[in-house]
C-alpha cells in the first residue's frame, strides 16, 4: 500500500529561499554601496583558477534517463536539474537510441528506442551499455531513472528484461512512476492516488508473473512523481523524494557533483559551501597571525577571491561568462581584502589600521555568508545579473554581521 504524503514532508528537502536581509539598524559598508569613480586594479586569476579547480574536483555526475517517448523525461530533467533533455548542452548522438548530454555539472545519458529494430531491447542496451564503459570516466553512468507511465498497470517482460541488464551491469535503478494525478485533501493536505495506480504499486511490492509466479525486478525503489499538478501548474511532487533517493545511490566520489548539478535542494548545497568559507576564515587568520596594517591587507585578496569562486562553482554559476569582466571586477574589489577591512574597521572608534587574526578571519566569514545569499539568489532566478551592481549592498556584511561572527570565533574556542 501507498501511505498518504503531506505536503510539508515533501518539502522537506526542497528549496528553501533565503532574502537578502541585513542586521537590522546597521547599514552595508560603504564600499559597497558607494561605487568606486575609477575600477582599481583587479587581479581576477585567484577567482577564476579557484572556479576551476572546484570544476575539476568536484566533477560531473552522469545520470542515464531511460524510458519510451512521451512518458515525461524532458520535464523530469528539468524539474530537478533546471535543464531540458536537449538543451542540457552539447549533445550529439552516439549510437541509435543512445545521446549524451552535458555541461560542466551534469552528464544525462538518454537511452531509448528499445522497442526498435530487430534487436530485443535487452541486447539493444547491451551494445549501448558496452559503447558507454568504452567513454571517457567522465561520462561513466552513476545512476539511472527508468521512467515508466503511472497510467501503466504493470511492467511489460521486455521492460522487465531491460532492468535486470542494468542490475548486471552494476548500475542501480530507481524506478520513476512519471505524470501521477493526486488528489489532495483540503484539510489534512494528504496526498492520494488512484485505485489503478495503488494496485499496480501493490504489484510492484510483489510482483508476480502471468501464472502468479514470483519474479525479481531489481529496482532499489519505486517512486512516484509528478511535475505538474492537474491543473497543469505548481512544481510537481515527489520530486525531493527523487532527489534524496539518487544522492544515495550515487558513488561516494560522485556525491557533491550531484549536489552542485541538481537544483531543488539548496540546503546541500549550503552545507558545501559553508565548509568552503570555514577553510577561508582559518586561512585568513594564519594569514594575519601577525596583525597586518590595513595597507597590507590586499594579502586577503587571494582567500577571498578564491572562496568566492569556490562557492559560485557550488551553485553552478559561471560567472566569468555570465557577467561581464568589468562587473565582475567590480563586485569582487569592493568586497576582497583591504577595501572591505577598511570600511569595516571605519566603523569602530579607536579601531586604528591594524587587522589581527580574529577580525580577518571574521571578515572572511561574514563575507562568504553575505556572497552565499547572493549566489542564491542568482541560482534560483531570483535575482537578474543585469541588477547585481545595484543590488549588491544587500549582501555586503556590515559591522553586526562581522562583530557577531568575532562573538561565534570566541565560542567555539575550547
Amino acid at each position: 500500500m501507498i501511505p498518504g504524503s503531506t505536503e510539508q514532508e515533501d518539502n522537506r528537502t526542497m528549496t528553501t529561499d533565503h532574502e537578502p536581509a541585513t542586521v537590522a539598524g546597521t547599514d552595508p559598508v560603504d564600499a559597497a554601496t558607494e561605487a568606486p569613480t575609477s575600477a582599481p586594479e583587479f587581479d581576477e586569476r585567484p577567482f577564476l583558477e579557484a572556479s576551476s579547480e572546484a570544476r575539476s574536483r568536484y566533477g560531473r555526475f552522469n545520470l542515464a534517463v531511460i524510458g519510451a517517448t512521451g512518458v515525461g523525461k524532458s520535464s523530469l530533467v528539468n524539474a530537478v536539474f533546471g535543464r531540458d533533455l536537449a538543451k542540457v548542452g552539447k549533445g550529439l548522438p552516439v549510437s541509435k537510441g543512445a545521446h549524451y548530454y552535458n555541461d560542466d555539472s551534469l552528464g544525462i545519458w538518454d537511452l531509448e528506442g528499445f522497442e526498435l529494430g530487430s534487436k530485443s531491447p535487452r541486447e539493444h542496451l547491451r551494445e549501448n551499455l558496452a559503447l558507454i564503459s568504452n567513454r571517457p570516466p567522465i561520462e561513466q553512468i552513476s545512476v539511472v531513472w527508468y521512467c515508466v507511465n503511472s497510467h501503466a498497470d504493470r511492467l511489460q517482460q521486455s521492460e522487465i528484461d531491460v532492468i535486470q541488464e542494468l542490475d548486471a551491469a552494476g548500475l542501480p535503478v530507481v524506478l520513476v512512476l512519471t505524470k501521477v494525478d493526486w488528489t489532495k485533501h483540503p484539510i489534512t493536505g494528504t496526498r492520494t492516488v488512484s485505485a489503478d495506480l495503488q494496485g499496480f504499486c501493490e504489484w510492484l511490492d510483489d510482483p508476480l508473473d502471468q501464472n502468479e509466479m514470483p519474479i525479481t525486478i531489481p529496482f532499489h525503489r519505486y517512486l512516484l512523481t509528478s511535475t505538474r499538478d492537474r491543473n497543469g501548474k505548481g512544481s510537481g511532487h515527489g520530486l525531493g523524494e527523487l532527489v534524496a533517493e539518487t544522492l544515495t545511490l550515487s558513488p561516494e566520489d560522485g556525491k557533491d557533483a550531484f549536489r552542485i548539478a541538481q537544483r531543488l535542494n539548496l540546503p546541500w548545497k549550503r552545507e558545501m559551501a559553508r565548509g568552503v568559507v570555514t577553510a577561508a576564515s582559518t586561512a585568513s587568520a594564519g594569514a594575519a597571525a601577525v596583525p597586518l596594517l590595513i595597507a597590507d591587507a590586499a594579502i586577503l585578496a587571494p582567500i577571498q577571491l578564491g572562496m568566492m569562486g569556490r562557492i559560485a562553482t557550488i551553485y553552478d554559476l559561471e560567472l566569468k561568462t555570465m557577467l561581464s569582466a568589468g562587473a565582475l571586477a567590480q563586485i569582487c574589489v569592493q568586497l576582497a581584502g583591504k577595501a572591505l577591512a577598511s570600511s569595516f574597521l571605519k566603523l569602530i572608534p579607536g579601531a586604528g589600521n591594524v587587522i589581527n587574526a580574529g577580525v580577518a578571519a571574521a571578515l572572511t566569514a561574514a563575507m562568504g555568508e553575505g556572497w552565499i545569499r547572493l549566489c542564491e539568489q542568482v541560482h534560483t532566478g531570483k535575482l537578474d545579473l543585469d541588477k547585481v551592481n545595484q543590488s549588491w549592498g544587500d549582501y555586503v556584511p556590515g559591522f553586526l554581521d562581522v562583530f557577531r561572527k568575532m562573538a561565534e570565533q570566541r565560542i567555539a574556542k575550547p
